[in-house]
């Protein structure tokens, strides 16, 4: 489990770093977070598999994304439209509104 959260934050290192373009090649990249090269590479296919558009570009010397995107992992609350409640809650709001008539 230990080394699923160590890849995921990893991970998160390598998006953020893409983010700024400022990975570096990838004996630099792997330097800024501790890992062989080979390790590098898999953590970067493990994000490609995720559907992560990741290249290379080699006039700014860093990884970058072909188009924008959102990684996020963990557990999130999420907003639910009024309707939503209402579907949830069993209709006990139009109970409500019966009894207080």
């Amino acid at each position: 489990m230990a080394k699923l959260v160590e890849q995921i934050n990893q991970i998160e290192q390598i998006d953020q770093l893409i983010r700024l373009r400022a990975t570096g090649n990838p004996s630099k990249l792997a330097e800024k977070l501790s890992v062989s090269e080979a390790s590098l590479f898999r953590l970067i296919e493990i994000m490609k598999k995720l559907d992560a558009p990741i290249k290379f570009d080699i006039f700014l010397q860093s990884y970058v994304y072909e188009y924008d995107v959102k990684f996020q992992f963990g557990f999130y609350g999420r907003e639910i439209s009024q309707a939503k409640a209402k579907e949830i809650n069993g209709g006990y709001s139009n109970l409500m509104f019966l009894i207080n008539y």
